[in-house]
């Protein structure tokens, strides 16, 4: 993937075809486990915070790490 760019739009077609690859290889994409580690991580801290909420931790978790993904 190339290098991400707020500004370039290719970084959507990026995250589209991550998001594809994902659904097509199921656990055997290379995204598959560190999106589910985030929103593992995001659901434990929305758990633990009073603020956040168990769904939000779970939905800001794996975006934060989907993000990291797609961003290389």
């Amino acid at each position: 993937m190339s290098e991400h760019n707020p500004n370039d739009p290719n970084w959507v077609d990026d995250a589209k075809a991550e998001i594809s690859g994902m659904a097509k290889d199921g656990m055997s994409h290379p995204s598959t486990k560190p999106v589910l580690a985030g929103a593992a991580i995001g659901a434990l801290a929305g758990a633990l915070l009073p603020v956040v909420s168990l769904p939000l931790g779970l939905v800001a978790g794996a975006g934060f790490a989907f993000y990291n993904r797609i961003k290389k």
